[in-house]
């Protein structure tokens, strides 16, 4: 597992309180991660799971499907206004189809919630059975490489003039990218236990915590 830097208020106050979009997908994993980093895990199901949150994590499995639910739910305006507000959010895989404002590939009446001025291609590296590992480096997360898993990923086709790009594969593809409070991977770093994408987050999450403490103060 890979170590990363505990969280800025993990030791100050309570703990962060982390959401995890758990209509579908690989909910655990993140919770392992989460969790390992100091930070309360919640899974959110309900509107009222929203509340109080200081960031949100989406996570990988079916784009469409978590789309639908998230609407049957009645989640997907609260999340698109939640994220809108600038709370905090780590797409992977499925999680930054979701972020996307633009989709290629889609299925017919597929939705996202938007926010990362981004064109993102579902499926881009192909089936389940074509799953493949790489090795990245990205200097925003230190020397240290990054083993990255893909599983039907997704590839960014088109970034907006706000958004930083992390990390490509050595075929130039984008795979990993940031625009504000919004951080977007197009692989699992969940599955291999890296976990400083996790704590870029909750980063995130504890300033934001601090910022929101001094307005109100």
């Amino acid at each position: 597992m890979t170590s990363a830097p505990a969280p800025t208020s993990a030791s100050e106050g309570p703990a962060l309180r982390i959401g995890i979009l758990a209509l579908q997908g690989d909910v655990r994993e993140h919770e392992r991660a989460l969790e390992t980093l100091g930070a309360m895990a919640v899974r959110v199901r309900r509107v009222a799971d929203l509340v109080g949150l200081d960031a949100l994590v989406l996570p990988g499995g079916e784009s469409s499907v978590i789309d639908k639910l998230s609407r049957a739910f009645g989640l997907r305006e609260p999340l698109r206004a939640a994220i809108a507000a600038g709370l905090p959010v780590y797409g992977t895989c499925a999680g930054m189809i979701l972020l996307a404002e633009e989709l290629e590939d889609a299925i017919a009446g597929q939705q996202t919630f938007g926010g990362l001025d981004i064109t993102v291609r579902r499926n881009a590296f192909g089936r389940q059975q074509e799953s493949f590992e790489a090795t990245l480096h990205l200097p925003v997360l230190g020397e240290e490489p990054v083993a990255a898993t893909f599983i039907r990923a997704p590839e960014v086709v088109r970034t907006g003039p706000g958004v930083e790009v992390l990390a490509r594969l050595a075929d130039g593809r984008t795979v990993a990218v940031r625009q504000g409070n919004l951080l977007a991977t197009a692989f699992h770093p969940e599955v291999s236990g890296e976990l400083r994408f996790h704590a870029l987050l909750l980063k995130s999450a504890a300033l934001r915590r601090e910022v929101r403490r001094l307005e109100a103060s």
